[in-house]
């Protein structure tokens, strides 16, 4: 399996954008906390998070093909079980169906980041002291992150954690990374 090094040094090969970068990142970070939840192994999911959109970068309009191209440029690097979650967390364009806790974990996991970051960016203390009921609550404005499927990201129940327990753990392991991801108070 690849190192986490050696994935950092992929990934800024090949996504350029900074806040891909960070949602890389997040997702890590959410990914390798559900791990410790799951009782899975942290670094395949957490390297799994950080690598999930690798091809986004390369895909352009195609997205049909996004988590495809991004398994096939990571063969040989990380597991089949980690491929395959890749390729169906983008199962609604590629087709392939989530099956497993860490298909879903990955879905559910990498999507809370874009809700949690727009939200910490709009709060004056930006991520401490947020909550799952403040972030439950913008989940219900569908303005607020429209781009964030909310769907995905209810689909935590498929790897048995409730939505308030698992935006508590979302928020947690963001949390943790804050200053990595450009989300602490200035000053």
């Amino acid at each position: 399996m690849i190192s986490r090094k050696e994935a950092l040094e992929l990934l800024h090969a090949h996504l350029p954008e900074p806040n891909l970068i960070k949602h890389s990142l997040e997702s890590e970070a959410v990914l390798r906390a559900l791990a410790r939840d799951q009782g899975q192994d942290e670094d395949l999911w957490g390297l799994t998070g950080l690598l999930h959109d690798l091809d986004y970068s390369n895909i352009g309009d195609a997205t049909e093909k996004h988590g495809l191209v991004g398994a096939q440029m990571l063969e040989g690097k990380l597991p089949e079980e980690a491929l395959h979650a890749i390729r169906a967390h983008n199962g609604e364009m590629t087709g392939v169906i989530p099956e497993t806790t860490f298909d879903f974990a990955l879905r559910c996991g990498e999507t809370v980041t874009g809700l949690v970051h727009t939200a910490a960016l709009v709060r004056p203390t930006r991520m401490e002291g947020m909550t799952a009921k403040s972030l439950k609550k913008k989940m219900k404005d569908k303005a607020f992150a429209a781009s964030v499927n909310r769907d995905n990201i209810k689909e935590c129940d498929k790897i048995g954690l409730e939505l308030g327990a698992f935006l508590t753990l979302s928020i947690g392991a963001i949390a943790d990374i804050a200053d990595q991801v450009g989300l602490v108070v200035e000053g």
